[in-house]
């Protein structure tokens, strides 16, 4: 029985005292609205309505069940209202991810203004990779992301694609660090510390190839994320690490230096994500945020011209 329908049905009769006004305020059929009451009271026990030719009278048990129908029904109200906001991203909860490259002061930045811009919605920020992000995307786990291309985005919708210039962290004393800019052929001296491949396995094998073709093959390559871990090979275990400026502090570290790589070969793409046809305010201020963000803290250059984000099918930015 549809409960909520039916209450509707009895908070009408009881304030028109009338079955046909009752079914004309309801828009409804006079022998259905009759019948759902009939159902009501057998579902319930009790009788609502005194009925004769001339008039419909509310009994005692109807008059005290009269006030909780109205009760439920203003509940209901406020559920259904609720739901809508939700849906259309205006409360609730935003489940995001960055993956873990992403500079503290990014991180922060993105917080500060979603948090200014949507105050009703709590956002669940998540620290993954793109590989981890497409997962929980496919298991409806997460509502939108920051992903490294290229990946395989179906089903996804993007936002602008950026790029973030890559170059070498590498000792402070090494000769290359006398270089304003280092050829990738320089670094062959050096084993590199990268990303897992697990992460983003076509970004690595991207990085592996194009090293290889501007004279790079490292003797081995380790694996590292956390930038004290990485740091820790970089001057002990003869290695460099090619990455971003801003996803370490080398400029405040004195045994560390970022260099950019001669020619600019190198350079990360990526590009907010979330769900085809998931495109609500919520997630747009996010995508917005992070964008935002990147630009203002992570020195980062739009691959394609910004156009309004929620309209952007996945697609539309795959070169």
């Amino acid at each position: 029985m549809d409960l909520i329908r039916h209450l509707e049905c009895f908070a009408a009769v009881a304030e028109e005292s009338h079955f046909g006004r009752a079914a004309e305020r309801l828009g409804m059929a006079q022998p259905p609205l009759s019948q759902r009451i009939q159902r009501l009271e057998r579902e319930l026990g009790v009788r609502l309505f005194e009925r004769t030719s001339r008039q419909v009278t509310i009994t005692k048990a109807g008059t005290l069940l009269l006030e909780e129908a109205r009760e439920l029904l203003a509940r209901s109200e406020a559920l259904m209202a609720t739901a809508r906001r939700i849906r259309d991203g205006e409360s609730g909860l935003l489940r995001a991810a960055l993956p873990p490259d992403i500079a503290g002061e990014t991180v922060a930045a993105i917080l500060a203004d979603f948090a200014r811009l949507h105050p009703g919605v709590e956002l669940e920020l998540r620290e993954l990779t793109t590989t981890q992000q497409l997962a929980q995307f496919a298991s409806h786990d997460l509502d939108a992301g920051l992903i490294h291309h290229p990946c395989d985005v179906s089903g996804l919708e993007l936002g602008p694609v950026l790029r973030r210039e890559v170059g070498v962290l590498l000792p402070r004393d090494a000769p290359e660090a006398e270089l304003d800019a280092v050829p990738l052929a320089a670094l062959s001296p050096y084993d590199l510390i990268l990303f897992h491949r697990a992460a983003a396995p076509a970004l690595h094998d991207d990085v592996l190839t194009t090293c290889a073709r501007n004279g790079y093959t490292p003797a081995a390559v380790r694996h590292g994320q956390g930038a004290s871990f990485i740091r820790g090979l970089i001057l002990s275990a003869h290695a460099v690490s090619l990455s971003p400026r801003d996803a370490h502090t080398a400029d405040r570290d004195p045994d560390l230096v970022w260099r950019p790589l001669a020619g600019a070969p190198l350079s990360w793409r990526l590009s907010v994500a979330w769900p085809r046809g998931r495109s609500d305010t919520a997630v747009s201020t996010f995508a917005e945020a992070a964008t935002r963000a990147l630009r203002e803290t992570s020195a980062v250059s739009t691959e394609l011209p910004p156009r309004p984000l929620h309209l952007r099918p996945a697609a539309e930015y795959w070169l």
